[in-house]
């Protein structure tokens, strides 16, 4: 990549140029994000995962438009048009519009009515035209009929046609007029004739404008739905004379010897400026607003991912429904299936007192520590059902959200998983797993399916499947993965490994046991050194004989720390056990060409909590006792809720009725809130006060205004 793309990229990152050369040689490396960020921070300067990614991205974006750049020369040097000066202002193009423009004049065409004019000999008076040549135009025309101009109407309009695509195809003229779109352009939606029924999700937008500039993303996104779905019609424009005359004050420069070119400037405007720059300001404004809900979703799914885990306990889950009874599983402490049948506590059967003897003798037989319910269908019932029993020992429930539950289940994950069993049972089990371990259970999901998101379904999906993979990664190798128990999904996501090399891991544990080091893993088919750099150092071996094999330390810095341990006249293990030997540790000593302060300080802070995960406990829910369905709602109540989803526009929470309620961004706070995501986090435990309820709707309003809003 050229010095000019690499300072462009430290300037939009705010970063050293010589951070982004070395972060793009451990990219091009094979290096993942989380292995850089986490063991290479001498060589980036510290970059964290945001700022390595961004490398990443800009850098992509600068190799397709070196791409471009290449197509587009050889295109005009096979046309024999490419002379120095033109490859030297290609080359010098740093924008995808800027070399688009220079390149119109030489993109091959379809016939055109300038091309049909120009076939009549009269591109000369084209020219005079636009150089404002004469005041006496029907003389000027008149030299240029023949048997294919019969007029000196017929003249002058081919002319002008000319004229009118030699201003189109103007890169100065366009680039003025881009500008003036994207500061003056209004957003315009009007409903379709006979749709407004059919589109009474869009009533908002029926008649609707707004400038660009100030339309939020997800405002933008509803109205291209609207569109999509055949709802609205909508038009991204500049007022008209304000946008033509921005043109004639670039070329007109005479009083009378410009009619013509008005004529024509008008033309042009009208019939190839302004759709050719509308439809480009759109994408460029979808490209913003779809980033714009990317990181919305890619936000969310991060604090999803990272949810508070219950950790290792024996688990009754309960997928609840009413006539098809609700299913029962109990998982052992690694979340395997030991128990699985139906009881039926809600109508129509009623089955109460058989259903209460059935739960207590399985928490019984398997030792049961928590329960966790769906909260879909029957779940806040089942919930109050499952509270009332009087068990013999003290037992957790929490409701679990079902979000992707069924997506899982149906798929050929759940199948490989549990082959024998239905899909109300692989359901029941992800309940149950996603309590224990949210994050190694929700990989196994498409992330799109997990409903945490605003207009996922709207925005460029290779973008959005290349960002959430990133966070799904990101997430797991944060927390870290358990090379004897992770499933092959899991491991998938591990640093330097994917799909090939987890199904090898998890083939060698079938074979050979479990992992009683990490130095195994290069016994490992074609796990090579390279992905035995990328990859060791996330991966945990809790019951391991070495020690540091159980933390995120590297294996490449075992030797570091066993100098420490030995200049200290103690063991490694002494080092992991013992704080105040820690102390005595100087790590100035240690600093050479490798390892730096911040891989010193990380090791140290690493030996302190060695393979402990991140994540806090999770915290059980309590909804509202007489609370069940939106009929019960009343504005005036306040009650307790968690947070289920955060959009730009407010944040969504569960008060236990089985339809989110929205906290709309002006009711987050006292203060003024620019972004939800600065309030309230996922899954966060607050008190909301409800200020309306449409139950035909199924829409509830509820403001976090209170004296102590959160919990």
């Amino acid at each position: 990549m050229n010095n000019t793309y690499i300072s462009l990229i430290a300037q939009a990152i705010g970063v050293q140029v010589w951070q982004v050369e070395h972060t793009l040689q451990l990219l091009s490396s094979g290096a993942t994000i989380p292995f850089i960020s986490r063991y290479r921070k001498e060589a980036t300067g510290a970059l964290d995962e945001v700022q390595i990614a961004e490398v990443k991205h800009l850098s992509t974006r600068y190799d397709e438009l070196d791409a471009r750049k290449n197509a587009i020369l050889k295109s005009i040097e096979e046309q024999g048009k490419l002379t120095g000066e033109l490859k030297a202002k290609i080359d010098a193009c740093l924008v995808l519009p800027a070399l688009e423009d220079i390149y119109l004049p030489y993109r091959p065409k379809r016939r055109t009515r300038a091309s049909i004019a120009k076939e009549k000999g009269l591109e000369p008076l084209a020219e005079m035209i636009l150089q404002q040549q004469t005041d006496d135009w029907d003389a000027a025309a008149g030299k240029f009929l023949n048997e294919a101009v019969a007029s000196v109407e017929d003249a002058l309009a081919g002319a002008r046609d000319i004229a009118a695509e030699h201003i189109n195809e103007d890169a100065q003229v366009r680039d003025a007029l881009r500008r003036l779109f994207r500061n003056e352009a209004a957003l315009s939606a009007k409903v379709i004739k006979t749709k407004e029924a059919e589109g009474g999700k869009f009533k908002n937008y029926f008649d609707y404008k707004e400038n660009i500039r100030r339309i939020p993303s997800h405002r933008f996104l509803a109205v291209l739905r609207g569109h999509h779905e055949g709802i609205l019609s909508i038009k991204l424009v500049p007022d008209e004379t304000s946008a033509i005359a921005v043109i004639k004050k670039m070329l007109v420069r005479t009083a009378t010897g410009g009619v013509q070119l008005e004529l024509a400037i008008t033309d042009a405007y009208k019939r190839l400026l302004c759709p050719s720059l509308e439809n480009e300001i759109l994408c460029e404004q979808k490209e913003r607003a779809d980033a714009e809900a990317i990181n919305v979703f890619a936000e969310n799914l991060r604090q999803l991912l990272l949810s508070p885990p219950l950790g290792q306990k024996r688990v009754l889950a309960i997928d609840p429904g009413y006539r098809t009874g609700c299913k029962v599983v109990c998982l052992d402490a690694q979340g395997n299936l030991v128990h699985n049948e139906t009881i039926y506590p809600h109508p129509p059967q009623n089955e109460r007192v058989a259903a209460m003897k059935k739960i207590v003798s399985l928490a019984g037989a398997y030792k049961i520590e928590a329960i966790a319910i769906g909260n879909g269908t029957a779940g806040r019932e089942t919930e109050h059902f499952i509270q009332r029993i009087a068990f013999p020992h003290k037992i957790l429930v929490f409701s679990v959200s079902e979000d992707g539950a069924s997506v899982y289940s149906a798929s050929p994950v759940a199948r490989e998983e549990f082959p024998q069993y239905d899909v109300t049972v692989r359901g029941a089990v992800s309940i149950g797993r996603r309590l224990m371990d949210p994050l190694a259970e929700l990989v196994k999901i498409d992330p799109k399916s997990i409903g945490v998101g605003q207009y996922q379904h709207d925005v460029d999906q290779t973008k959005l499947k290349e960002r959430l993979d990133t966070v799904v990664e990101s997430c797991v190798n944060k927390v870290g993965v358990n090379l004897n128990t992770a499933s092959k999904h899991l491991l998938t996501y591990v640093s330097g490994l994917g799909p090939q090399l987890a199904q090898h891991i998890v083939n060698y544990r079938t074979e050979y046991g479990n992992f009683h080091s990490r130095e195994q893993l290069k016994q490992v088919k074609r796990l090579g050194e390279k992905a035995f750099e990328q990859c060791a150092g996330f991966l945990r071996i809790p019951d391991a004989s070495y020690p540091l094999d159980n933390s995120a330390v590297h294996p490449e810095r075992y030797a570091l720390v066993e100098r420490m341990a030995h200049d200290l006249h103690k063991s490694v293990a002494d080092l992991l056990a013992n704080g105040e030997i820690r102390k005595q540790i100087v790590l100035e000593n240690y600093v050479d060409d490798n390892a730096g302060l911040p891989t010193l300080t990380d090791i140290m802070e690493e030996l302190a909590k060695p393979g402990r995960d991140p994540r806090t406990l999770a915290k059980v829910m309590e909804f509202s006792p007489d609370i069940f369905t939106i009929d019960d709602l009343q504005p005036g109540m306040v009650l307790p809720g968690i947070v289920t989803n955060i959009t730009n526009f407010g944040a969504f929470v569960d008060v236990g009725v089985k339809q989110d309620g929205l906290v709309h961004i002006s009711q987050l706070s006292e203060r003024y809130v620019s972004n939800p995501a600065e309030v309230v986090r996922l899954h966060q435990h607050v008190k909301v006060k409800v200020l309306d309820v449409d139950a035909a709707r199924r829409r509830i309003n509820l403001s976090m205004k209170l004296p102590d809003a959160s919990s």
